[in-house]
């Protein structure tokens, strides 16, 4: 992601360098959070199986809470004196990572699948308040209070993946596709069955 221009002004303390750098920051986050809040949305469409109810009505204040994230980090970039960028065309053209590539499923193979997806917006937003932190506290600690909810998500998501012994399906896969065969049974059979050949009717 290209720096975002030096703002004309910032929050008292800072330096509009500093800005810029916050601003470069939380640009790259918003549209990950505005990414992960679409992505949760298609997966609560598009569940199906005996998880359906569970899973569908777990995916809905997680969507309200991202894009509540959402806004404050648009608010947050404002306030530094930067431009937020909301539009899908530059989420698009900026983003560092390729759609949400599972359609319609069983809900437990979606969960696999967003286990991936938060692990990566977890990570970036890890590295993103580390680099805050060393420029600005107040930035970093709306990172922090992202991370709580973030994490706690994953772990409701997990929580579906674990064994009682406490391994993940998932573990190891690297994929979303990967993860959604890893974590369910149907899918993994689904993948294993040969293909049936086309019949032809006798004339």
């Amino acid at each position: 992601m290209m720096p975002s221009p030096t703002p004309r002004y910032t929050i008292p303390g800072l330096t509009t360098k500093n800005g810029q750098q916050l601003v470069t920051l939380l640009s790259a986050r918003l549209h990950a959070l505005n990414d992960l809040a679409l992505t949760l949305k298609h997966i609560h469409w598009n569940v199906v199986g005996p998880h359906f109810i569970a899973v569908h009505e777990m995916l809905d204040p997680q969507t309200s809470a991202v894009r509540e994230m959402a806004d404050g980090t648009a608010e947050r970039i404002s306030a530094l004196g930067g431009v937020p960028q909301g539009t899908p065309g530059v989420l698009v053209s900026e983003r560092t990572w390729e759609d949400y590539s599972i359609g319609r499923a069983d809900a437990i193979a979606h969960l696999g699948a967003l286990d991936l997806v938060y692990t990566g917006v977890i990570k970036d937003h890890r590295s993103a308040a580390d680099k805050a932190g060393s420029i600005d506290p107040v930035t970093e600690d709306l990172l922090v209070e992202h991370l709580r909810s973030l994490e706690q998500f994953q772990w409701f998501v997990r929580a579906h993946l674990e064994s009682t012994g406490g391994s993940l399906s998932t573990e190891g896969t690297a994929t979303e596709e990967q993860a959604a065969r890893a974590a369910s049974p149907a899918r993994k059979a689904a993948a294993k069955r040969p293909a049936k050949k086309a019949s032809r009717s006798k004339k």
